[in-house]
């Protein structure tokens, strides 16, 4: 899968179209594409109501002021014992990886319930 900021995530199978119209609000949220790109909303008012559009811009601008307001003052994310814990992984047994992501694939559902269609605030 390519980096989120392609659309490589919309032409992807992994994803129900109301979990893309999630991503694609969040990257609108958080690039500010408001100005050059005005059809965002109505793409993902399809598949949200508007309370879940304010709940899903105070999600996503909460982690960008978070993410600004550390980078900003170069104040970790991790403490550096957890940083290193991620660079040791690195060199993990591909074995077990790979049997434990199978095992993963194995249990994972075929569906998924959709969201209660008697929600008063759920759009459509």
């Amino acid at each position: 899968m390519e980096v989120i900021g392609t659309d490589a995530y919309m032409e992807s199978d992994l994803f129900t179209p109301r979990e893309k119209a999630a991503i694609l609000w969040a990257e609108h949220v958080t690039l500010n594409t408001a100005r050059s790109k005005d059809d965002v909303f109505e793409e993902v008012r399809k598949h949200f109501s508007e309370a879940e559009i304010v709940e899903l811009t105070m999600v996503s601008g909460l982690f960008n002021l978070f993410n600004r307001f550390m980078d900003s003052l170069g104040i970790p994310l991790e403490e550096q014992k957890e940083v290193d814990k991620i660079k040791k992984s690195l060199y993990l047994d591909g074995g077990k990886v790979k049997t434990y992501y199978k095992t993963i694939v194995d249990h994972w559902p075929n569906e998924y319930p959709e969201p209660d269609a008697q929600d008063p605030n759920r759009n459509g």
